[in-house]
């Protein structure tokens, strides 16, 4: 089973001595979400991009993130085996739904045949049968959402990011859409870290929240970490 850790991570803007929130050190078991908080320009997403491996030029970090007992540090971001989901679904707009979930499709699932199954079980899973060969634009947010989750899914990932993927959602879907994702991450036993303002989303991710502050705030208020609420 895999485990996300971090270790002493902090990032920094070039340039600027202080980082953006104190060394952070945390585990991430499989299957649990910890959720991170705080005021715009904490580094929530800056920590996901480190995670990732996608940190943008001008931005340096410290620290090392552990997958599964590999050390990421220095590898590319294709070779990290980790799921991202954003605020935008980031459907292919030239593909079909089916051929969306296709990409995202693990090499290890071979034959025209196996490949079609999967994604029509993936899309059964989602409540969307028979959409394979829609046009993503069709798509409402709560749909292109849970086609997005799955196509990061079929990609079998060791760990999972979720930047804000519900905040477009209007408060009926929310609901419905957060519990559809956070339940398909705890089934499939991946560990995965949710950055959110909504304090709903972290009630709803039953796990540890850590409450990050923007440098200067007082080391006392940053990179705190409360207990699973659950």
């Amino acid at each position: 089973m895999s485990l996300l850790v971090l270790e002493g991570v902090s990032i920094r803007r070039e340039g600027l001595a202080e980082p953006l929130f104190v060394p952070l050190s945390l585990s991430v078991p499989a299957g649990q979400v910890v959720t991170l908080m705080g005021p715009s320009g904490s580094g929530k997403s800056t920590l996901l991009d480190f995670v990732a491996g996608l940190l943008a030029p001008g931005w340096l970090g410290r620290g090392r993130v552990l997958l599964a007992g590999r050390d990421l540090g220095g590898l590319p971001a294709e070779r990290r085996r980790i799921g991202l989901l954003m605020q935008d679904a980031g459907l292919f707009p030239h593909l079909s739904v089916g051929d969306n979930l296709a990409f995202g499709l693990s090499a290890a699932v071979r034959g025209r045949s196996a490949r079609r199954a999967a994604v029509d079980e993936a899309l059964a899973q989602a409540g969307l049968a028979g959409f394979h060969d829609r046009d993503p634009a069709g798509l409402s947010g709560g749909q292109r959402t849970r086609v997005a989750l799955m196509r990061t899914l079929l990609s079998r990932p060791d760990a999972l990011l979720l930047d804000e993927p519900f905040s477009r959602l209007d408060l009926r879907l929310r609901a419905e859409i957060r519990g559809f994702v956070l339940d398909h991450v705890r089934a499939a036993g991946i560990p995965t870290l949710l950055v959110t303002h909504d304090p709903e989303d972290a009630a709803a991710a039953c796990g540890p929240v850590v409450d990050l502050w923007p440098d200067g705030r007082g080391a006392d208020s940053r990179g705190k970490i409360a207990p699973d609420p659950c």
